[in-house]
């Protein structure tokens, strides 16, 4: 779920058009919300309202009764349409391994290329500072 809600829905979406879908409705449509993000002071101590974000989500349910749920950061209610449909051809027996194979694993392979890429960047910044110590008593 990590992997799709990182995605693009347009990554997610060409890469639903090379299988075969089966029937599936829409139990909700995508709709935007909003969720409460908590903190804690100091990274464990008292817990504390940080504040809100925005938060989309959706259901389907495919013809033979897998059900799959969406949520995604932001007001893109077609990508959290398109996170439920996975969601449920996954759990489906026909559709797993081919979800995964064809949609799950090229998107973890790019999302894990682009994190390098970004580390690598970060890391050719990296100053290291350093005392001398002078030899005068």
């Amino acid at each position: 779920m990590a992997v799709l809600a990182h995605a693009e829905a347009g990554e997610i979406a060409a890469r639903l058009r090379n299988l075969a879908l089966p029937a599936h409705q829409d139990l909700r449509d995508g709709e935007n919300g909003l969720v409460m993000l908590r903190g804690r002071v100091g990274g464990d101590g008292a817990p504390f309202n940080l504040g809100e974000a925005t938060v989309s989500r959706a259901a389907v349910r495919l013809a033979s009764g897998e059900v799959g749920f969406g949520y995604t950061l932001g007001r893109d209610g077609e990508k959290a349409r398109l996170i439920a449909l996975c969601d449920a051809l996954v759990q489906s027996s026909d559709f797993g391994a081919a979800v995964e194979r064809d949609v799950i694993a090229p998107l973890r392979e790019q999302l894990m290329t682009k994190r390098q890429q970004a580390a690598a960047e970060t890391a050719a910044t990296k100053v290291d500072f350093y005392t001398m110590v002078r030899g005068e008593g």
